[in-house]
């Protein structure tokens, strides 16, 4: 029995990934991946990688998932499963580029400036 391990990033979240053959459980820090992200929308992100290749019910993922958001988490997620698929077989790389699911989305936050409100927003300018 095989174990594939790999790693996504986005934002600030972390996600490393073990991949073996099995029955399709996903675990996420040690709960159901249903119960750890709520909406639907999240839980479907979770799933795009292995329904593109056709591989839904076939690995057991288990997942280990640190800082940032469930948006940031769920994407470095997203991308943790794409890379391990293409470690265990490489054909399906192509597919999963074109989706741009192998592709780490280097978008951060942007710092705050001093002297302003927010990295963009000023304060209210008064001129008397």
């Amino acid at each position: 029995m095989e174990v594939t391990n790999t790693s996504g990033r986005r934002k600030n979240a972390i996600a490393r990934v073990y991949l073996t053959p099995g029955n399709g459980a996903i675990t996420v820090n040690k709960k159901d991946y249903k119960e750890y992200f709520p909406t639907a929308t999240q839980q479907y992100k979770v799933h795009q990688p292995l329904a593109l290749c056709g591989l839904d019910g076939q690995y057991d993922i288990k997942a280990v998932l640190s800082g940032g958001g469930t948006t940031g988490q769920v994407e470095a997620l997203r991308l943790a499963i794409a890379k391990a698929i293409v470690e265990i077989d490489p054909e399906h790389k192509s597919e999963l580029r074109a989706q741009g699911f192998m592709t780490r989305d280097a978008r951060m936050v942007e710092r705050k400036k001093p002297g302003q409100k927010k990295a963009r927003k000023k304060f209210q300018f008064s001129k008397r």
